[in-house]
């Protein structure tokens, strides 16, 4: 396995202390940034700590001080302080706003002829007959219905 050495230049040092005191990023982009200006090698280094000693002190593995030392040189700075996004989404979305209104609307109108109220199985099959969806779950009625603070009762 290769070993990565960081050698931070003076601009990426005052933008890693920059980030490290001023407090508005994540909890991560906060660790990674102290990781990096201690794992530094280069000539502008005050710690030149090893990574047992580097993962320790910041409360990251051993691994991710790793693969964020090859980030860093591998691709850079930005590259090694934010997450590289997905290639593509992991699952694409079924139910959009859209349809959250459509079921709302149908949810607070009136109830099927011979019914007090709305229930959320009826309101799957009623989903299901007016051809809205090919198919939902109870569940999902639920969740959905759950999410904008609707009751049935």
């Amino acid at each position: 396995m290769p070993r990565y050495r960081v050698t931070l230049t003076l601009e990426e040092k005052e933008r890693l202390l920059t980030i490290t005191n001023k407090g508005s990023n994540t909890n991560k982009v906060f660790k990674y940034s102290r990781a990096l200006l201690l794992c530094d090698q280069g000539e502008y280094a005050e710690h030149k700590w090893d990574t047992k000693k580097t993962a320790e002190a910041v409360g990251l593995t051993a691994r991710s001080i790793i693969n964020l030392k090859q980030r860093f040189v591998e691709g850079g700075l930005d590259n090694a302080l934010q997450r590289k996004p997905q290639d593509k989404p992991s699952r694409p979305k079924v139910f959009d706003g859209a349809f959250e209104v459509k079921l709302i609307q149908l949810a607070c109108s009136a109830p099927p002829e011979g019914r007090s109220r709305w229930t959320v199985r009826l309101l799957a099959e009623k989903l299901v007959e007016l051809q809205i969806v090919d198919k939902i779950s109870t569940m999902t009625v639920q969740r959905i219905l759950k999410k904008t603070n609707l009751s049935l009762t």
